[in-house]
């Protein structure tokens, strides 16, 4: 098991490794970043988009939530993290394309199908039950169309109709939809198996996937 001390290892190790190879490149970040890619993916440990997508330093602006969930525009009081966080890349940044990554075996996207976390109190589970209860809708559908919920099908479809629900939030955003009327924006669905390493796309007309 990985503990600080080991991070702190880590660190030595890329600070005379990965940063001395990349002392321009670091140099150029330190006056800004200009990334034209913004992704927002699961906090889950197993899928760092960094990783998966073989980036460079500043090359992705990078959002991680529970489930890659985007919350539909509003402007009741909260606290609106993932909202600022587009804010900032979509009119500060400037980013050309947000890509929204699900994964295989979410535990967000398991707790939704099988609402585990219903009527858990804050502290305790209910913090996770407000915020996956965006995917309510999604997950009757799931459950209508698949008699055993306990079956890696209907896990999948449930991830995948999970990146769909953000999909379809980041266009209730004005600005969001004021840039990709005028094609200066284009959102993109993806999705990460874990058990086999395969990056499946979306197709924006259909909301099928298919492998890369």
């Amino acid at each position: 098991m990985t503990r600080f001390i080991e991070l702190v290892e880590g660190y030595r190790r890329f600070r005379n490794g990965g940063w001395q190879l990349q002392r321009e490149r670091w140099d150029e970040l330190a006056e800004g970043q200009s990334p034209k890619v913004m992704v927002i993916a699961c906090s889950d440990s197993r899928v760092e988009p960094s990783q998966i997508f073989d980036t460079n330093p500043g090359e992705i602006f990078v959002v991680r939530n529970v489930a890659a969930l985007v919350p539909p525009f509003e402007t009741t009081p909260g606290r609106h993290g993932v909202s600022a966080a587009l804010e900032f890349a979509v009119q500060f940044l400037r980013v050309e394309e947000i890509v929204v990554m699900g994964h295989g075996l979410c535990g967000g996207c398991h707790a939704a199908l099988h609402r585990s976390m219903a009527g858990a109190e804050p502290g305790h589970g209910g913090f996770i039950a407000d915020w996956i209860a965006m995917l309510d809708e999604a997950s009757a559908e799931v459950r209508s169309e698949h008699a055993d919920i306990d079956n890696r099908d209907a896990g999948r479809a449930m991830e995948m109709a999970a990146v769909r629900v953000s999909i379809a939030n980041l266009r209730t955003f004005p600005c969001i939809q004021e840039k990709e009327r005028r094609g200066t924006l284009k959102l993109r669905g993806a999705f990460f198996a874990i058990s086999d390493g395969v990056l499946h796309v979306m197709d924006d007309a259909t909301g099928d996937f298919a492998p890369a």
